[in-house]
């Protein structure tokens, strides 16, 4: 015979199950909406007006990287916050790294802070485990301390602008340097140095963070600036 009392219990746990059953479809809808298979992430950032982040270590990108592939390393906070901040929020962002674990949770961090974002499921791995091009570093004559001096005239001011295409801060100040540069000729020489590749010469002049600006006056450094510069302070150099 069934009680009023079993009947309310057996509504009780009815109830429960179903409300965790919907929670875990959620979850795993989520997950399939956040997560994309190779050929899924290959055909995606195919499209124009994406962008692509490479979340590992900058080691990591060396060994090997998607073409076009941005670097914010997930492992180093300050790091990959302060790079996020070039990132454009009206362009979705693909992620990935080795395994696809950081990249998911970067994925899921993007999407928490405003961002449209997807995670390559199983990483670059997976890419490669599937026959995908991947883009190798090569490996680039190092410019010496001698040589580098030797691009700055002691009798101009001197713009250094040590920059990685592979920087997302760098990449939005880029326009603007070059833009400044062309407005200020007879202001200014602008020498510019990839960082990603010459990184004998970063090591010298301690340069660990990119864009690096460093000013130089009758030969002399006189000014060094890191990471995002208003337009209007950069101005104010010269």
């Amino acid at each position: 015979m069934i009680t009023k009392k079993n009947e309310m219990t057996f509504k009780r746990n009815f109830i429960w199950v179903i409300n965790i059953s919907i929670f875990l479809l959620s979850c795993s809808s989520q997950a399939q909406q956040t997560d994309l298979t190779v050929p899924a992430f290959e055909n995606a950032i195919a499209q124009d007006n994406i962008q692509l982040l490479d979340v590992r270590t900058a080691a990591e990108y060396q060994s090997g990287h998607l073409k076009n592939a941005l670097l914010a390393n997930w492992n180093d906070v300050t790091e990959f916050q302060e790079r996020i901040k070039s990132l454009n929020k009206n362009k979705p962002v693909y992620t990935y790294c080795l395994s696809g674990a950081r990249s998911h949770a970067a994925t899921l961090w993007l999407r928490k802070h405003g961002f449209t974002a997807y995670n390559l499921s199983g990483g670059i791995t997976a890419w490669k485990n599937e026959n995908m091009p991947v883009d190798q570093v090569k490996a680039v004559p190092q410019i010496s301390l001698d040589e580098y001096m030797a691009q700055i005239p002691k009798e101009k001011t001197v713009l250094v602008d040590i920059s990685a295409v592979w920087c997302p801060p760098c990449k939005t100040m880029a326009p603007i340097v070059d833009s400044l540069a062309t407005a200020n000729t007879n202001r200014f020489v602008l020498v510019k140095i990839d960082g990603g590749d010459q990184t004998d010469i970063c090591g010298k002049l301690g340069v660990s963070g990119f864009p690096t600006f460093i000013v130089y006056k009758n030969g002399k450094e006189v000014l060094r600036k890191e990471g995002l510069v208003d337009v209007r302070e950069m101005n104010s150099w010269f």
